[in-house]
């Protein structure tokens, strides 16, 4: 056993006093509710550096009243268990007797306030750590305030007073991981899930939930379950949101009877806060949309359907909100960019110019196919890896979405339809490249391969370009509007790189060489 040559071990006798000294390291203990409940990922980094020259800075400790041991008073969990480690491995005094500030005591939320102020210095704690500390302070202060419950403005004074600051709008989100999420996704949180993918969950299920209460499938308590039990069926450390979105769709598609593309668009004008309209005679509106000497023509006349175009309406009109509702501590923008993948994600035009040509094509199919899959027709865009664009549409909107969507919603996706394609480049490119890779029982091939335009046009809306702006431009949300000026863009550098290069993209036997 080591001697004992501390300096001191009076603890300090109030919390303003402070008192240098050396404790042996058995005596010291772990902090019980440390912020910190997965291992430092530095902590071998930081054991190696104390192998070599000790601690750069004493630990801070404290002493319960009547308690013969002390606990770590702020921060230091990771450097007493290295400091415990190499002891037990060295048995080398320098790891025994641990230079220390004891601080005295308070009351245990101090302590918790302490922790989680060196660890907002440090910047390391994942997001779900950080959380479950902020809602074992709340319990903590309810108890010392003999409270039931404290508001998050409430928490957010209290927190500032006490030198953390955390604005109410991030405790609200804080709330639904600890209290919603983690009981149903622990493996993705514990594996570094992040505020941003945690707000495009919360506004998922907002979105989910107001379709599926606005279409009565059944009451909350049974949507509840429902997203429950898809959240623990995709929780896991490669976590996406995709196929919990996917699976949401699919049981509100099977519930309501509906085909999983209108779902999805609903969702998708749930999440921007567009209004989405259902008709309730489909095929009312189609024969409303065809004109007397063109019938097998749509055209893109908002004003002949005379259907409002600011209303949510179910079957049986009535009207509904157009979005979920926003709860305490939530701003609107949160609901207004909450598609999957974000816009700082998208590659600028500078990047753009330092691509090559195979990398561009897999820029473009990407982007492409992102913007397909917000408006339904992700299953028509597939890549081309070694000529081309990089993607091809292989079809035509799917037959129930022009037998169903509202002309308003219909004249969106028809533009959007018409913008792939000119991208992919449909129309202009060798027909006989084309139709290789095109099913040859679909209607696009079909009307390539006998170059039949009416075919084309009848079974997509072809609109008025006048009306591109107010029934396209205008009416796409901000990251789907970004999207399709980055598809643009990459398309020109993709163009303008096989020309300086005297590449021909279509010719498939010179491929990227």
């Amino acid at each position: 056993m080591p001697q004992n040559n501390r300096s001191s071990t009076t603890a300090a006798s109030t919390p303003d006093d402070v008192v240098a000294t050396r404790i042996e390291v058995t005596r010291i203990h772990h902090y019980g509710r440390n912020p910190r409940r997965q291992q430092n990922p530095e902590y071998d980094r930081i054991k190696a550096s104390i192998r070599a020259g000790g601690l750069d800075q004493p630990l801070v400790i404290s002493q319960e009243p009547g308690a013969a041991d002390y606990v770590l008073h702020a921060g230091g969990n990771t450097r007493l268990s290295i400091l415990k480690e190499l002891y037990e491995e060295t048995g080398e005094e320098q790891f025994y007797w641990i230079d220390c500030v004891v601080r005295g005591w308070s009351q245990e939320s101090a302590l918790l306030f302490a922790h989680l102020r060196e660890n907002e210095l440090r910047g390391s704690l994942p997001f779900i750590d950080k959380a479950h500390a902020v809602f074992d302070a709340k319990s903590l202060l309810e108890a010392e305030l003999s409270v039931e419950t404290l508001s998050q403005r409430q928490l957010e004074t209290l927190f500032r007073e006490r030198g953390f600051s955390l604005g109410h709008s991030m405790i609200s989100k804080m709330g639904y991981a600890v209290q919603t999420l983690w009981p149903v996704m622990p493996t993705a949180l514990s594996a570094g899930l992040g505020r941003p993918q945690i707000e495009k969950i919360r506004a998922l299920e907002r979105a989910a939930r107001h379709i599926w209460l606005h279409r009565q499938l059944g009451d909350e308590s049974l949507f509840d379950d429902v997203f429950a039990e898809l959240c623990r069926r995709y929780d896991g450390s490669e976590w996406d949101i995709q196929p919990l979105r996917h699976a949401l769709q699919h049981e509100i598609a099977v519930e309501s009877e509906q085909s999983e593309h209108i779902i999805h668009l609903e969702i998708e004008a749930c999440l921007a806060g567009r209004p989405f309209e259902y008709p309730s005679t489909p095929e009312q509106d189609c024969d409303d949309a065809q004109p007397k000497d063109e019938p097998n023509k749509l055209v893109a006349s908002s004003e002949a359907s005379g259907k409002s175009t600011t209303a949510y309406t179910s079957p049986s009109h009535q009207t509904a909100p157009a979005g979920p509702v926003i709860e305490e501590g939530e701003s609107p923008d949160n609901l207004s960019n909450t598609t999957e993948g974000s816009a700082e994600s998208v590659t600028s035009t500078r990047d753009l110019n330092s691509l090559d040509i195979p990398s561009l094509r897999r820029h473009l199919y990407a982007t492409a196919l992102r913007l397909a899959e917000h408006h339904g027709l992700g299953d028509r865009v597939i890549p081309l890896e070694d000529h081309g664009m990089g993607f091809l549409v292989t079809d035509v909107p799917p037959a129930e979405l022009t037998e169903t969507l509202d002309q308003e919603m219909l004249a969106m996706v028809s533009l959007l339809w018409w913008q792939l394609a000119a991208c992919s480049e449909v129309t202009a490119a060798p027909v006989d490249v084309l139709l290789n890779d095109l099913d040859e029982f679909s209607i696009l091939h079909r009307a390539l391969a006998s170059q039949d335009a009416e075919l084309l046009f009848s079974n997509v809306w072809t609109l008025d370009p006048g009306h591109m702006g107010c029934q396209f431009w205008q009416q796409l949300n901000p990251e789907d509007w970004r999207l399709l000026l980055q598809m643009m863009e990459t398309y020109r550098t993709l163009k303008r790189c096989a020309f300086d290069a005297g590449l021909a993209l279509w010719d498939t036997a010179e491929g990227d060489s």
